[in-house]
């Protein structure tokens, strides 16, 4: 497909076969130099730990254009660095920071065509991932892994502006206590499809998942982080080990403190207690912020700001963040990395 037939306006969250990804493999205790390819397409042995015992993990993230036509990456070193973090759960080989972000650079380069134009609010989403592959049967590490990354032009994640949704709790957990619940593996994303499904058979945009050990502790809404903001302007996310920490949440906590002047708070955030929030919402790549309408939990459906229009600070919050991924806006030492 050629980037000139691609109608920006219209993108979903689709794939789109670009160009070009890249490749590197892991075996004898190494990396190799990896290299472009323009095959789309993976072959692998029928044994490989990836596709019997969830040894795998993927990273995201987007490169966006800006006003002059360059393009620019966000905060590639924390993406890197938490799949470090995953990988070693996983007792699986870590690929250095440096050879990461090279890697990133490397696929949005060769696929530039496919940077959607600045001010369609379009982005390149990009999809870093490890998969452990070779011979074998037995429970135990691959002898091989496979690094990879490829690209797709993903559209604006609201049409016309941020609309408030509704979330339901669901009785499901997404993790285990001390399981990987904080980490960015598959199986967390394959265990959550059924509790998704259900939530949009009730009419909900996704479910909220408590704490497994008490539930009553809220700990992600699908697959984001959640965030309130109390009645006294702070703002207030839930603190566990089974919470994937979010690249989006931290950025948005510092935005918050250094940039609006307000409290950011680490906390148990408790389902029976959610008065004590006038804004909600869900943060990650994908869509940066969702507004959350309100919560439905035991039959009641809880509503923050309102289910039709977007709170002060949530709206505030969205737009500092995405003037500065876009580079309308100055921000942080370190976070834009340049091609």
């Amino acid at each position: 497909m050629s980037s000139l037939n691609i109608d920006w306006s219209n993108l979903g969250f689709n794939y789109i076969k670009t160009d070009f990804r890249y490749i590197s493999i892991w075996k004898d205790g190494k990396w190799d130099d990896g290299k472009l390819v323009e095959d789309n397409m993976l072959t692998i042995s029928e044994a490989s730990t990836a596709l019997h015992y969830g040894q795998q993990c993927f990273e995201g993230l987007k490169a966006y254009r800006t006003k002059d036509g360059s393009i620019q990456l966000f905060r590639p070193d924390a993406n890197a660095n938490r799949m470090i973090s995953t990988c070693r759960r996983l007792l699986m080989p870590e690929f250095p920071v440096e050879r990461f972000i090279d890697a990133v650079k490397q696929v949005v380069k060769a696929n530039e065509g496919f940077v959607p134009p600045y001010g369609t609010g379009a982005t390149l989403y990009i999809r870093p991932f490890m998969i452990g592959i070779g011979h074998n049967i037995g429970v135990k590490p691959a002898p091989e892994y496979l690094f990879g990354v490829f690209c797709v032009p993903v559209g604006a994640y609201f049409k016309g502006g941020q609309t408030p949704v509704n979330y339901i709790v669901t009785d499901f957990d997404r993790a285990a206590p001390k399981g990987t619940g904080g980490v960015k593996v598959g199986g967390n994303y394959a265990a959550s499809l059924l509790p998704h499904e259900e939530a949009a058979k009730e009419g909900f945009a996704d479910c909220i998942y408590l704490d497994p050990a008490t539930h009553t502790r809220i700990e992600e809404v699908g697959a984001a982080n959640f965030f309130g903001i109390t009645r006294d302007n702070k703002f207030v996310t839930p603190v566990s080990q089974s919470i994937l920490p979010s690249i989006t949440k931290y950025s948005l906590m510092q935005i918050a403190e250094e940039y609006m002047g307000m409290e950011v708070i680490e906390r148990d955030v408790y389902i029976d207690n959610l008065d004590e929030f006038c804004e909600a919402g869900a943060c990650g790549t994908a869509a940066v912020i969702t507004p959350i309408g309100g919560i439905k939990y035991k039959d009641k459906l809880h509503v923050f700001y309102s289910e039709e229009e977007v709170g002060p600070v949530t709206s505030k919050l969205y737009n500092t963040l995405i003037g500065i991924q876009f580079g309308e806006i100055d921000a942080p030492k370190g976070w834009i990395y340049t091609l």
